[in-house]
């Protein structure tokens, strides 16, 4: 079953600039991938998420949404660890697999 993965990240302590040089917030934005799952997953449950560059990474499910005008279930995630490393929050934001998508 393909779904949609919205990922929340934490908070670097040093945040990555946006494109205008202003720090970016991740707690107002979500990195989004098309992933295929055997089963659907449960609130609660760790999921294992890649990027193309770096280890895989785990992640927890908050919850999954049928989303009727595209056809899909959307699977929202968070970050497992209460920080992210320099490496794996660079392999996210480098890799063209995940998109970052403002909550706005």
């Amino acid at each position: 079953m393909d779904v949609e993965v919205s990922l929340r990240i934490p908070n670097m302590k040093i945040r990555s600039l946006d494109e205008n040089g202003y720090p970016l917030d991740h707690s107002s934005v979500r990195f989004k991938k098309m992933i295929t799952v055997p089963s659907m997953p449960k609130p609660g449950e760790p999921i294992q998420l890649t990027t193309r560059s770096g280890k895989p990474f785990e992640a927890r499910i908050v919850r999954a949404d049928w989303e009727e005008e595209r056809g899909l279930f959307v699977v929202s995630c968070q970050y497992a660890n209460r920080s992210i490393t320099t490496d794996e929050h660079a392999a996210i934001i480098s890799d063209p697999d995940w998109q970052m998508k403002p909550l706005i």
